[in-house]
């Protein structure tokens, strides 16, 4: 007996779950309800497609002041390759000036100077050299990243314009299937449209409409009214044609032919 229960509820949930999956189904195919649709997703793409673009926008952000930081390294190297050339140029003054004598040049305090001037730029010029060429590594992997995104940007706003399109042929293309289908299932007799009904519902009302008035105007003798005027135009005309006829002498010659005489006498009884 449970068993029984439970198929039968079964059966019910099955039978209710087929309907709204088939009114769904007919709402889904409701063009209003397509267009709508196809709005809704073309603006969520357009919407991640925006977020994608600020996101290419910061990364071009990045580049330029990755750039910039390259462009200022740059200058701070060639700085520090001056300074250090410098630092040995003045060095090399005082090994001069020592005439090559080691131990007086090492004890004067500006080839110290100089000695430890110079080991600092070429310290600092190592690790600025070394940094100038990490953004130089990251820009190139930088632009490449920002070059290949320009491209999908591209090539997905062509794709919304397409889903734009789409979106007209395929309500279009639902509304030429839903006419073509209302037309087959009318042949059949097997249409459920009013649209039909209610153009022969129309065209009965139009024919009643047209035989009241007809029917009033028999009864209101606008009929016989109208066909007295159509007999009294048509005499109106006739007396113009003679009136014509007489004015060119057709009229008098037609009096003037002899009549014809009639010979034959009927025979005394």
């Amino acid at each position: 007996m449970f068993n029984a229960i439970g198929k039968y509820f079964r059966a019910i949930w099955y039978l209710m779950t087929f309907r709204v999956n088939k009114a769904s189904e007919t709402l889904r195919m409701n063009p209003g309800v397509i267009s709508a649709n196809y709005d809704r997703i073309i603006a969520e793409k357009k919407a991640r497609l925006n977020q994608y673009k600020d996101a290419v926008s910061a990364m071009i952000a990045q580049e330029e002041s990755k750039k910039a930081k390259l462009k200022q390294l740059t200058a701070e190297i060639e700085k520090l390759e001056k300074l250090r050339a410098g630092a040995a140029a003045k060095a090399k003054k005082i090994v001069e000036k020592y005439q090559g004598n080691a131990e007086a040049v090492k004890s004067d305090p500006d080839y110290i100077k100089c000695q430890a001037a110079y080991k600092d730029f070429t310290s600092t010029l190592a690790e600025k050299q070394q940094r100038a060429q990490e953004l130089e590594e990251d820009l190139k992997q930088l632009v490449a990243n920002v070059n290949g995104h320009k491209t999908q940007i591209q090539s997905l706003m062509r794709d919304l314009e397409k889903l734009k399109e789409e979106k007209h042929d395929a309500v279009a293309e639902v509304l030429s299937a839903t006419e073509e289908k209302q037309i087959a299932d009318i042949v059949t007799g097997l249409s459920n449209d009013r649209t039909s009904e209610e153009l022969r519902e129309l065209r009965e009302l139009r024919q009643k409409a047209s035989a009241s008035a007809r029917i009033s105007r028999e009864l209101a003798g606008l009929d016989t009214k109208r066909a007295e005027e159509e007999f009294i135009e048509y005499a109106t005309a006739s007396e113009a044609d003679d009136e014509f006829d007489a004015l060119i002498g057709l009229t008098k010659q037609e009096s003037e032919q002899p009549m014809p005489t009639d010979d034959t006498r009927i025979p005394e009884a």
